[in-house]
């Protein structure tokens, strides 16, 4: 899975939003800093940079009416 675009966000269908949300939690558990070809570049900046990006999507999903686990939230 790739990240998209900040700004496609709130264009992406209902199965890539949920995969980005998928991405993201994945990103952030245990997958951080573990070698992964499309997305290693996210390893070059800060976390807080994804949990910024995940914040988006997760607000995405609360528009349109998803239920987001508050864990991610943190």
């Amino acid at each position: 899975m790739r990240l998209w675009h900040e700004k496609l966000i709130i264009l992406l269908p209902r199965n890539q939003l949920l995969g980005q949300h998928r991405e993201c939690c994945a990103l952030r558990g245990k997958g951080w800093g573990k070698k992964h070809s499309t997305v290693d570049y996210v390893f070059t900046y800060s976390p807080y940079l994804l949990y910024k990006y995940h914040q988006l999507v997760m607000n995405e999903m609360q528009s349109r009416g998803y239920n987001v686990a508050s864990d991610w939230q943190n």
